[in-house]
């Protein structure tokens, strides 16, 4: 569902999206709908909104190639980031910038749904590499194996770490 197309920033077209649209992806469990695909900012960044189940989240990573910045919509979720001791609470309308090679996660611990804004620069490869997540999903017909998350995440220079 994610474009490969080559995207040169100095021949980009205006890009909008209305609430709702967007490409979208099954990532474990979390709808991504793409706002901006990094081919289609030229690799500047990419930028979706994720819609998060209670229980959902994602475990414990680190990026080598990007930063992001979160903005929640809606809900509320539980960040672990590393160098703190407790984890973080994030309701509607807080943010949280979590710079490349610090370790963080999230997982939705509330009883509603959360909608979350996740912006990632440069436009490194994480929609490609969610896009490897559901293809991989829709592969063995359900969850995949850690092992085989931890692979297709090394491709894009993240590192999944177990959890604690």
């Amino acid at each position: 569902m994610i474009s490969e197309m080559k995207s040169d920033p100095a021949h980009l077209n205006a890009l909008w999206r209305a609430r709702g649209e967007g490409p979208t992806l099954d990532v474990l469990g979390v709808l991504h709908v793409y706002k901006a695909t990094a081919d289609e900012t030229g690799r500047q960044f990419c930028m979706w909104e994720s819609i998060v189940p209670p229980g959902a989240g994602t475990p414990p990573h680190t990026h080598t190639r990007e930063d992001e910045a979160f903005y929640l919509l809606s809900g509320e979720l539980q960040f672990e980031i590393e160098g703190r001791s407790d984890p973080l609470l994030l309701t509607a309308g807080g943010f949280l910038f979590g710079p490349r090679n610090l370790r963080h996660g999230y997982r939705n611990a509330g009883a509603v749904e959360a909608r979350l804004l996740v912006l990632a620069m440069p436009g490194a490869g994480l929609d490609r590499m969610f896009a490897g997540f559901a293809a991989e999903s829709e592969r063995v017909g359900g969850k995949p194996s850690i092992d085989a998350l931890t692979a297709i995440a090394a491709q894009y220079g993240v590192m999944i770490h177990p959890p604690g």
